[in-house]
């Protein structure tokens, strides 16, 4: 499956663009690729069409694949018959959910104009936001003094400040971040703590 999904091959899978949203939380996505027309995506924002979109309606409410001809949803404001003038006559929309207490979901949508997709099509492309939404998961091995550090670091105090906070010396809280931002893949403190927070760690 890995094999498959480099940019090349979601353009070949997705010819009339794709949009990739990963791991939303309240209200924004950890990463965001919005790969549709750009005369589509300029339509979309000035007609106000997130809260209405089916789609995304469907993407919300469920998990797996779902052509956008079998979207049981209404469409009041006809956005799908709209994307097809678009030259997105063809979509599918893929939904996955993590089962825990701190869900977070992604979910795209990719369409072309040819033809409807396959069922292995939609396999692919599920595999690939499985994937793409595993690898953006938030670490599990942050440990207490490490988020705490963390914390800190996100309410703007100094190394200094931090080491008298939690009575400890400068050169462990050194280390602390340290293995932080190797666990959360991140090159500074504040980066790291940027990283924690957006994943609701602290």
């Amino acid at each position: 499956m890995s094999t498959l999904m480099g940019p090349d091959e979601i353009e070949q899978l997705a010819p009339s663009g794709h949009y990739i949203a990963l791991r939303i939380g309240f209200a924004f996505p950890m990463e965001e690729v919005n790969a549709f027309p750009p005369e589509w995506v300029q339509h979309y924002t000035t007609q106000r069409f997130m809260l209405f979109d089916p789609a995304v309606r469907w993407a919300y409410s469920n998990t797996g694949t779902c052509r956008w001809s079998e979207i049981p949803i209404d469409d009041p404001k006809r956005i799908i018959a709209q994307a097809k003038t678009f030259g997105m006559a063809y979509g599918v929309t893929i939904s996955v959910f993590d089962g825990n207490v701190d869900a977070q979901r992604s979910f795209a949508s990719f369409t072309r104009s040819d033809r409807e997709y396959t069922d292995l099509e939609m396999k692919l492309l599920k595999a690939l936001l499985v994937r793409r939404h595993n690898e953006t998961a938030p670490p599990t091995n942050l440990t207490r003094a490490e988020l705490e550090a963390l914390g800190m670091v996100k309410d703007g105090k100094r190394l200094k400040e931090i080491a008298f906070e939690l009575s400890v010396s400068e050169g462990a809280v050194k280390q602390r971040l340290k293995n932080a931002k190797l666990k959360l893949g991140a090159k500074t403190g504040t980066q790291a703590a940027a990283l924690a927070n957006q994943y609701g760690l602290i």
